[in-house]
């Protein structure tokens, strides 16, 4: 009987502690390490202005989603197949709809859908808005067009291949890059295809491709083979293409060289980077290299003033001057904790992590100055793409489906 006691009293005392500490259980130390976050000299405090939970999120699988921000209204999707417009000051639902399939055949197919989430939709290739209009991508080959302010659809159209990655958009034109390594141009306002050009997929890739870019009549494309590609926009003629990083090694896994970022153009130049260890500097009129370091990376690249920001493969943040690639400074603190890229907002950068935090980075030196936890600590609700910003409001979305609009002071 007493050891009866003892042993209650015992598991009466762990359950009064912490629940991070009976989590902590079913890790090893290795990991324990990486989530364990080190104290931090906070400047000041981030404030959460609104959230909304809308639906299932993305679960375990790989995506590209994130909010897009316009016209007064921030839009956000899952990949069940939930699209959604909030008012941007208030987080109020303004329109929603549903691209989950259902059986729409027999007589208890109505009650069905009060009970199911339907088939998912597989939206996975992120949310562009441009003229008035929300397009996105699914690992179907679909491509849709909704009207930014009611929510109706305007056109559908299906391409070969998964879209994997958000839309360009410029002059008319919705650039379209597919797993399968096509890139479509589509007609805007129709979805008509304009023209359609193919490169080389290597056996071997990243579950991925690069969102392409749209800039000065240039539709400019990162592919599986480590190239730089830039076509005219309006025809698809190749322009000019660069090769970033080429295939070396003896195994598939070895010869991974694939471009998996948007390419960022500002001044004239791209700036690129590859997942085997290539950043470039790429001027925009000729294809001309002007200078090339080694960083590895799949995340957004980002620039503020003449300061390129990036996060490696192992989540090490890095600022380098854009002009001639010299690393000013590096900041490893986040190691292992898988940090989407660096967002700037003001004068600092923001990422978030797999365990739902967000973290802010003073843009001169890399300290961290501040942290919010959006999610629980927990895996199922990470951070896994990099914020949006709109003024000093940054917008999140977490795996789990929640939505978070958050003030820097």
């Amino acid at each position: 009987m007493k050891q009866s006691f003892l042993f209650m009293l015992l598991i009466s005392s762990v359950l009064l502690s912490s629940c991070t500490t009976i989590s902590n259980w079913f890790y090893e130390e290795e990991e324990l390490e990486v989530r364990r976050l080190k104290p931090i000299e906070a400047q000041f405090t981030p404030t959460e202005t609104w959230s909304v939970d809308f639906g299932v999120g993305i679960g375990k699988f790989y995506s590209k989603l994130r909010p897009a921000v316009a016209y007064d209204k921030v839009f956000a999707a899952n990949r069940q197949g939930q699209v959604n417009a909030y008012d941007q000051a208030t987080g109020k639902k303004i329109w929603s709809k549903n691209f989950a399939i259902y059986d729409e055949q027999g007589l208890t197919s109505g009650v069905r859908k009060l009970w199911s989430n339907g088939l998912s939709a597989k939206i996975a290739g992120g949310i562009s808005v441009a003229y008035e209009t929300v397009f996105f991508g699914t690992e179907n080959g679909e491509v849709v067009a909704l009207d930014a302010n009611t929510g109706e659809q305007k056109w559908i159209t299906t391409v070969k291949g998964e879209v994997l990655a958000s839309p360009a958009i410029d002059a008319g034109i919705v650039l379209i890059n597919t797993g399968s390594g096509f890139i479509f141009a589509l007609n805007a306002d129709s979805g008509e295809e304009v023209w359609s050009s193919e490169s080389d997929v290597p056996p071997l890739s990243l579950r991925g491709v690069s969102s392409p870019a749209a800039v000065n009549g240039g539709a400019i494309i990162g592919t599986a083979t480590g190239k730089l590609i830039v076509n005219i926009l309006e025809t698809g003629q190749t322009a000019w293409e660069q090769v970033i990083s080429a295939a070396t090694g003896v195994t598939e896994l070895e010869r991974i060289v694939d471009i998996d970022s948007e390419p960022l153009v500002a001044g004239g130049n791209v700036y690129v980077i590859s997942y085997d260890g290539s950043l470039a500097a790429v001027e925009l009129r000729t294809g001309r290299i002007i200078w090339k370091r080694e960083y590895k990376s799949f995340r957004r690249l980002s620039l503020s003033g003449s300061t390129l920001y990036l996060v490696d493969v192992s989540s090490n943040v890095y600022a380098l001057d854009s002009r001639n690639g010299v690393e000013l400074w590096s900041q490893g603190a986040l190691k292992g904790r898988l940090l989407t890229g660096v967002t700037p907002v003001g004068n600092y950068l923001v990422a978030g992590d797999k365990y739902g935090y967000l973290h802010w980075f003073d843009q001169a030196d890399g300290k961290i100055v501040a942290r919010l936890e959006v999610g629980g600590d927990d895996e199922d609700e990470g951070i896994y793409h990099s914020p949006v910003v709109d003024g000093d409001i940054l917008y999140t979305q977490t795996r789990d489906g929640k939505l978070v609009a958050i003030k820097t002071p």
